[in-house]
């Protein structure tokens, strides 16, 4: 029997980015295609999540072959050049009462990956023109998108990080962050992209785009030249975890070890139970980062999720080029003490697939710092176990353990509310709320996308095409 093929479709942070995915595939691309086009254009339109100066990772499967393939382009330690970075800016944010320290600034920018992993992306698997892939996102960048109410909302969070330098005057002044509805517009990031459609990655990092980030960088942080010209895509073999009747695939070196959690989950057919006993898997500290992640499948049946962040955005922009460089030497969460100039910083970014043996059963991936992990793994579970669709798995309540508390959104059932209360304080939340992460996925149902980022899932050919 041939392997079943997920529909053809896509899942994604925001409307354009969706959009693009969509129009991609209609025009003949492949997954790796609308996933390089559909991140581009994230850049534009889900500012602070992603940006051509963060980092990310990918997972490919190829439905000829039946192979998954991770590509690793996540952000790298500077210092290639000598060290002597100033003090970082040191803010707090609060996340529902809880406040959390981050830092921002010149010393906290890493190493990017974006451009040379998408071009990897493409030279890997792709098909059409690598213009035609960054086309799209230039015309959005050269308009400006809308920007979405949930966008907003989340953004306001981190408006200690976003009002600094030119972000004053791209996302507002003072705590007014732009507001839903508003025209987004990052000034010069269209010449950017059209430096990387006719240049290519190089521009990025022995060119003139490389010149840029480190004069803005100057002696207040410690990346270089030389640390641009070292920076490498690592395509690796996925590691794999079996669930249930399913075998997992993902990169498996996350921090938060969703592979190894997966694979020690006890799973029960009782929903208190399966509640209790996830809980007990998750136990991680609460922080949040800045990120997000897509999900697409091609007519042909291929499949790729990509998951991309700038942290929390250190606040240094490249002038007339609208691009915001990443935090990651600030992020809590990934600075363990350890970090080596030239190596790869870690991260709890892990886009997945699943496959049984009729085939590939659900691509995707999350964003949200330490709540990848919980949010990814409730999915899985609601789609490979329960039967839901990746919508309907997306939209289901979550919970999220810290120590001696569990976080849940509304929507739980009772008894299991009373089985949480039995060993934590249960806090409960009274909607759906970007906190608990952001998933995208597709399964042999349909895409879905995640109503607490503001995401939109949409078919090549189907119900909501």
């Amino acid at each position: 029997m041939p392997p079943r093929s997920l529909p053809a479709s896509v899942a994604a942070g925001s409307p354009v980015t969706a959009e693009v995915g969509v129009q991609m595939l209609r025009e003949g691309g492949c997954a790796a295609d609308a996933a390089v086009a559909m991140s581009l254009a994230s850049c534009v339109a889900e500012t602070v999540f992603t940006g051509l100066g963060g980092g990310g990772y990918a997972i490919y499967y190829d439905a000829a072959t039946r192979a998954t393939t991770c590509l690793d382009f996540f952000v790298t330690v500077p210092g290639l050049g000598g060290r002597g970075s100033l003090e970082p800016i040191e803010i707090s944010i609060d996340f529902g009462g809880q406040l959390v320290q981050y830092a921002v600034g010149a010393a906290t920018v890493a190493v990017p990956g974006v451009p040379a992993g998408l071009a990897a992306l493409h030279e890997r698997w792709g098909t059409k023109p690598w213009s035609d892939l960054v086309a799209p996102a230039i015309s959005h960048a050269t308009a400006g998108v809308s920007f979405t109410v949930v966008h907003s909302k989340v953004l306001k969070t981190v408006a200690a990080a976003l009002l600094i330098n030119e972000g004053r005057q791209i996302y507002g002044f003072e705590e007014s962050v732009l507001p839903g509805g508003g025209l987004l517009h990052h000034p010069g990031l269209d010449t950017a992209l059209k430096v990387l459609a006719g240049e290519g990655p190089d521009a990025f990092y022995t060119g003139r785009i490389a010149e840029a980030i480190v004069a803005a960088i100057g002696d207040e942080g410690d990346l270089s030249m030389a640390d641009l010209a070292a920076y490498r895509v690592y395509e690796t073999a996925p590691r794999t975890a079996v669930v249930g009747s399913h075998e997992i695939s993902a990169r498996g070196d996350d921090l938060d070890d969703l592979l190894g959690t997966a694979s020690a989950l006890a799973l029960s057919d009782d929903p208190a139970e399966q509640a209790v006993c996830l809980v007990a898997a998750l136990r991680a500290p609460a922080k949040s980062g800045d990120t997000t992640s897509l999900a697409v499948v091609d007519e042909w049946g291929n499949a790729c999720a990509l998951t991309t962040s700038l942290g929390l955005s250190s606040g240094v922009w490249l002038p007339n080029l609208g691009i915001h460089l990443n935090s990651m030497m600030g992020e809590g969460e990934l600075v363990r003490g350890t970090e080596t100039p030239g190596q790869r910083m870690g991260s709890m970014m892990s886009p997945l697939v699943a496959v049984d043996d009729d085939g590939l059963a659900l691509v995707g991936g999350a964003a949200g710092g330490s709540r990848i992990r919980s949010a990814l793994l409730q999915v899985l579970l609601h789609v490979l176990r329960s039967g839901m669709t990746a919508q309907e798995a997306i939209e289901a309540p979550r919970l999220n353990p810290v120590p001696g508390r569990v976080h849940v959104e509304d929507g739980f059932d009772e008894r299991v509310l009373s089985r949480l209360a039995e060993t934590d304080e249960v806090v409960q939340w009274s909607a759906l709320n970007s906190y608990f992460g952001g998933v995208a996925a597709i399964s042999r149902g349909g895409p879905g996308a995640d109503p607490r980022r503001g995401g939109e899932a949409r078919w090549l050919d189907g119900p909501f095409s």
